[in-house]
């Protein structure tokens, strides 16, 4: 069995895509574990279509089609539905289909128009691109999505699609404590880009918790395109730092092994992969109860969950972890528990697997 894995080249910062691409070729190691063949590539690589900035490559249909007739493989796994032309021309060429859905794509798409992109231009660029992705849900053999939340979403749009609850699995064992950065303390640390604002927005919350807790330090890792809207509101405390981007993995590995408590205020999310990672290091977490986030998060039993604006409950929680470590070690253990067991990459590509080959014993 022979299985192509395309992954998205746009969106996000470059650490947040280097992170993916990173996971997806565990994914691979795990596929090769059990006998099956992987190819993975970058999908801007081999096609491009209107709508694309990419004037050079529109239509360009070569390069895929000498991908597919090299490696032709036997289903193809696409993890970025808004680059659409690789998932069209792989239904064309009657390949099995799969779509990763990592979130809530329409709400990101409407957000977007409100907030990045409010000319006409950018909003029909974007309308058409998420018809597009449209048509690929609609046509694919189904739909793999990281979160259970999504599939009223997903049927809300295309009722008769195919979902499959498929994690983004974490190799734990790469995950461990790792000296080389130094942190005042006690200290909160956040890891997430701020690339959408229906997310990125309940970061502001940390207003009334930072000014409330003089005496323990806060620190923003990451980046992103609304990390101006934020900074100005949060910098005005002397508590607050700023790191910037981190290397990944190694910088990320040492800034998780020196945080007293990772932090993840966000308006909307599924199973974030820095989340992931903070569990498997044993960090006590307090993150917002929205999207697939208590899918991961179970309230007093692998981290706190607070309601979206509720500074005062984020004070209690942070307060509780500060001032009892036993608190905090009790959710941590059981949280790198939880990764070991159900976001195991050993695991999911088996039962990856057990859902594609039906389709591909059918293929034509």
């Amino acid at each position: 069995m022979k299985i192509l894995i395309a992954s998205g080249a746009g969106g996000g910062t470059a650490e947040g895509r280097i992170g993916k691409y990173f996971h997806l070729k565990e994914f691979g190691k795990a596929l090769k574990k059990i006998g099956v063949d992987y190819k993975l590539v970058r999908d801007f690589d081999y096609i491009t279509g209107f709508p694309s900035k990419n004037l050079k490559g529109w239509f360009s249909k070569k390069k895929f089609h000498d991908l597919i007739n090299e490696y032709n493989p036997d289903v193809v796994f696409h993890d970025n539905p808004m680059q659409s032309h690789f998932g069209l021309e792989t239904i064309k060429a009657g390949i099995p289909l799969f779509v990763y859905l990592r979130g809530h794509l329409w709400m990101e798409v409407e957000s977007a128009k409100k907030t990045i992109y409010k000319d006409l231009k950018m909003r029909t660029v974007l309308n058409l691109r998420l018809k597009n992705a449209e048509r690929v849900f609609a046509n694919c053999q189904g739909i793999f999505m990281t979160a259970d939340y999504l599939e009223d979403v997903i049927k809300e749009h295309i009722p008769n699609a195919r979902c499959y609850h498929f994690l983004e699995g974490l190799d734990a064992s790469r995950w461990y404590p790792a000296a080389g950065m130094k942190l005042e303390h006690p200290c909160v640390g956040l890891l997430v880009d701020a690339n959408m604002w229906h997310k990125s927005k309940e970061m502001l919350v940390l207003d009334e918790v930072i000014q409330a807790m003089p005496n323990v330090h806060f620190y923003w890792a990451g980046d992103g395109q609304y990390k101006d809207k934020i900074l100005p509101v949060l910098e005005k405390y002397s508590n607050f730092h700023y790191l910037g981007s981190l290397q990944y993995p190694d910088k990320v590995r040492e800034y998780l092994t020196e945080i007293d408590v990772y932090a993840l205020p966000t308006g909307m999310d599924t199973t974030p992969l820095s989340c992931r990672e903070a569990m498997a290091m044993q960090n006590p977490i307090v993150a917002t109860k929205v999207g697939g986030i208590p899918e991961m998060i179970y309230d007093d039993e692998t981290g706190f969950l607070v309601g979206e604006g509720d500074y005062q409950m984020w004070i209690k929680k942070i307060n509780v972890l500060i001032k009892d470590k036993e608190i905090g070690r009790r959710l941590g253990k059981n949280a790198r528990e939880l990764v070991v067991e159900k976001f195991n990459w050993d695991k999911l590509s088996k039962e990856f697997i057990d859902i594609i080959k039906p389709y591909i014993n059918n293929k034509n």
